[in-house]
């Protein structure tokens, strides 16, 4: 699997909702970036309690998903835009249902692994302006993804992210999400206990899991 990549974004915390900042903002940047451990070079978050760190380095909302969004929400200007979801990486043929938790990607010199998904949050209705988002990435399971650097380097706009080693086969990023946020999905005991044994799933879901085992 390869997908030519359309944009690297990244932002700056800015005024959001009153005294709450965010990052949500990302543009497009120019030439090669240097992509490291903690995230791409010049890309911030704004609460680094809840973003960022070496499991959420660089993330990737499948653009594919934005023609789903506009029969959903209608017309919008950011849908327009290169990165409507504050992802960092704009690419399209590649989606939650067909990459996997442990999926390795080559960008550029880069070398990049799918971490966990992305847990939505309210800051995407905010940004948009429109309620019942979150549900809508709940039902559908298009929550885009994290990736951690295995080996920094550096890629730009025109690169190629291709899959070079496939992770947890059984385990689609869509799937774990589904399992886990979705309640007409809900996962059994058996498929809780494989996903905690997902040795590259980020140590925040696996063990976020093993509580859920416990109670």
């Amino acid at each position: 699997m390869k997908t030519t990549v359309d944009a690297l974004c990244i932002g700056q915390p800015r005024p959001f909702n009153g005294a709450e900042m965010s990052a949500i903002g990302k543009l497009p940047a120019d030439g090669p970036l240097d992509i490291r451990s903690f995230g791409i070079v010049g890309d911030m978050v704004a609460d680094p309690k809840v973003h960022g760190g070496p499991d959420m380095a660089v993330h990737l909302y499948p653009r594919d998903h934005y023609a789903w969004w506009r029969d959903q929400i209608g017309p919008h200007p950011l849908l327009d835009s290169a990165n409507a979801f504050g992802e960092n990486i704009v690419a399209s043929n590649i989606d939650d249902s067909v990459v996997h938790i442990g999926d390795r990607f080559r960008l550029g010199s880069a070398l990049l692994e799918i971490s966990q998904p992305r847990q939505p949050c309210w800051k995407i209705e905010h940004h948009f302006g429109t309620k019942g988002m979150v549900a809508k990435i709940v039902t559908s399971h298009r929550c885009g993804w994290y990736f951690r650097v295995l080996e920094e380097g550096t890629a730009q706009a025109g690169d190629t992210l291709e899959r070079v080693e496939e992770g947890h086969t059984d385990w689609s990023v869509a799937r774990l999400f589904a399992k886990l946020y979705d309640k007409a999905h809900k996962a059994s005991a058996d498929e809780l206990r494989e996903i905690a044994a997902l040795d590259r799933l980020c140590d925040l879901w696996r063990n976020k899991v093993r509580e859920a085992i416990a109670d």
